[in-house]
């Protein structure tokens, strides 16, 4: 463990952390997860950057997508593909009441960052968000009802889905949240 771990554990207390590796990247046109930026893959990168915060990591995905990483994935168990699905999912296997959600689409999010939305996600508060968007974002076990309930019911924005939880908004740095669609906002990052 590294130093940074112990003090932001202190700060924050037991975490999971849930990679979400993506969906059908048909912008993208090839699997996010597998794109590399500085000499790691953006799951790599991810999955690293969630290690420097959490004691637990999961990752999270449609196993049918056969992607090569080197650590296991959870399949989301449904049909559908949307970030939604995977917090879900995310929470359900988490072994900790809080997890912090990240897509790995993201790359640029930094464990400061990931610390900073659960530490404004107390016991009481069922979500911390970016004042731009639900992910990343730390979510508590109590928000799986209402998302499990959406998904069920083919309402698939997270956003939404969040309406009547008590949810936070943190601010962020909107540098730290650039989010990877296409080969082109990648190749800007490098």
């Amino acid at each position: 463990m590294t130093q940074g771990f112990v003090v932001r554990r202190a700060l924050t207390g037991a975490l999971t952390g849930a990679l979400l590796v993506g969906g059908a990247s048909s912008r993208f046109g090839s699997p996010k997860a597998l794109a590399e930026l500085d000499g790691e893959t953006l799951a790599e990168r991810a999955w690293r950057v969630l290690g420097g915060l959490c004691e637990e990591r999961v990752a999270v995905g449609k196993l049918a997508d056969g992607l090569s990483l080197p650590f296991p994935l959870i399949d989301d168990r449904t049909g559908v593909r949307a970030p939604i699905a995977g917090v879900a999912a995310a929470l359900r296997a988490a072994r900790h009441d809080l997890c912090i959600v990240l897509p790995v689409d993201c790359p640029l999010v930094t464990a400061d960052l990931l610390a900073g939305l659960a530490d404004a996600c107390p016991e009481g508060v069922d979500a911390a968000v970016p004042k731009t968007g639900p992910l990343p974002g730390a979510y508590r076990r109590s928000a799986l009802h209402a998302l499990e309930h959406a998904v069920a019911a083919g309402n698939l924005k997270l956003r939404v889905a969040l309406d009547g939880l008590s949810v936070r908004t943190v601010d962020c740095d909107p540098a730290l949240l650039v989010n990877v669609n296409e080969p082109g906002d990648l190749a800007r990052l490098t």
